[in-house]
């Protein structure tokens, strides 16, 4: 008898201290793999029955072919980050657990205190159905050491695209044979900016209000705010006044603006940290700035980029509650200030932008603060929420292919335009 109680007890024990085992898939490399995992070990600190396995999975589409593979497999991860265009992808597969169910039954955190525009993105129908995370805008940074160079003030970049074209006029440079040397500005042929763009003229991408009243059946970018977007885009190319990356080529557009061969770039403010750090070794200073809008226009605002995370369903309620406390964790104040410190995607929560400010970090960082200003300012729209469509990855590969032939020659920016309603309401019709 005493023998079998020893035994129950040294049981019990290790059944009191097992953990709950989860697995945590994210597309950040290079140095945020390392800060990642940094703040997943003080979650793990404090949280002794949780034991995270974090991995770096690669881009966002290998998330989530691999997560359907998992599932397939029967061993799925408990949290994956995934882009904002996965949205509708992810809600239709009936595969997440909506973290509005968790959070009504968590008396803990307080939805509100997420910024609004990044908290609407992500909820359909007043609905959150992931946590936001790494949230980014554009933005447009530029060399001022060049732009002093070339007689233009430093502290007065373009606001219009009119301007960066004026702009770009003066930064251009030729050696004797003729080549370009230098020249204005650089973005990478991402649909990213183009939607943008759309948001900042206050018109849709797609039917039904972005998709946020109904099914979306059709894109409505055919018409004079697509066509300013592939004009402007097209008179910079043929003008030598812009250099083109590869689709979706985020470094190559980085290098360029680095090596100073281009002396503005329109890139995420989640390459603010990496372009101070880098800029300043090459010996040059930068500014960021809102992105430029058509000519005319009265600017509407930005939409949300980057990422969110799903908490994937499971068999074991246990694994899901690890799972909500992790994810809760990472949108807690404190992570989301070091997470924007070391990046630059800004933070998702209200709170921690005011405990920022009340600490003067932008006196000091002012860079980090204009994509906050910019989102802050933006005017609420079914615009400037953002579409949500099941076939956004397919959308998006109908307007780079067009932009991309506009670019070659191939086709006129009318025609551009035209090709790529046509792909993007084929993949829309395919979806269904």
């Amino acid at each position: 008898m005493k023998k079998f109680l020893v035994v129950l007890m040294v049981t019990l024990s290790i059944f009191s201290f097992a953990k709950v085992k989860i697995q945590f898939w994210h597309a950040m490399g290079g140095d945020r793999i390392t800060l990642i995992q940094n703040t997943v070990n003080d979650f793990m600190k404090a949280n002794p029955d949780i034991e995270v396995t974090v991995q770096y999975v690669g881009s966002y589409e290998e998330i989530l072919a691999k997560t359907v593979a998992a599932l397939q497999a029967g061993t799925p991860p408990h949290i994956v980050q995934l882009n904002e265009i996965s949205t509708k992808k992810m809600i239709d597969s009936g595969l997440i657990v909506p973290v509005e169910d968790l959070i009504k039954k968590d008396p803990t955190f307080d939805k509100s205190k997420l910024v609004s525009q990044v908290r609407n993105y992500y909820s359909i129908g007043g609905k959150l159905y992931s946590m936001p995370w790494n949230s980014s805008t554009p933005l447009l940074f530029y060399n001022k050491t060049m732009f002093k160079q070339a007689g233009l003030d430093p502290n007065k970049p373009p606001k219009t695209f009119s301007e960066v074209i004026q702009y770009s006029k003066k930064l251009l440079s030729k050696d004797s044979k003729g080549n370009i040397t230098r020249t204005g500005i650089t973005w990478n042929l991402y649909s990213w900016f183009f939607e943008e763009w759309m948001a900042e003229q206050n018109k849709l991408l797609v039917d039904n209000n972005n998709g946020r009243t109904g099914p979306v059946t059709k894109v409505v970018f055919n018409n004079d705010a697509g066509l300013k977007i592939f004009d402007f885009w097209n008179t910079l190319t043929k003008e030598g006044l812009m250099i083109n990356t590869k689709p979706g080529d985020w470094t190559a557009a980085r290098q360029l603006f680095l090596s100073q061969t281009v002396g503005m770039l329109i890139t995420s403010t989640s390459d603010v940290a990496l372009l101070l750090s880098e800029s300043k070794k090459q010996g040059f200073e930068i500014g960021a700035a809102y992105i430029p809008i058509p000519d005319g226009v009265q600017r509407a605002g930005v939409i949300p980029g980057g990422g969110s995370l799903w908490i994937i369903k499971q068999k074991n309620q246990d694994e899901i509650d690890a799972s909500w406390k992790l994810v809760k964790y990472l949108a807690d104040v404190d992570p989301q200030i070091q997470w924007h410190k070391g990046t630059g995607y800004f933070p998702v929560r209200n709170d921690a932008i005011d405990k920022l400010q009340k600490q003067d970090y932008y006196k000091d960082n002012p860079m980090h603060y204009v994509a906050i200003r910019q989102l802050v300012e933006t005017i609420p729209s079914y615009a400037t929420m953002g579409a949500v469509v099941g076939a956004f990855p397919e959308i998006r590969n109908a307007i780079e292919t067009a932009v991309q032939k506009m670019l070659n020659g191939q086709l006129t920016p009318q025609q551009a335009l035209e090709e790529a309603e046509k792909s993007a309401n084929n993949a829309i019709k395919q979806y269904f």
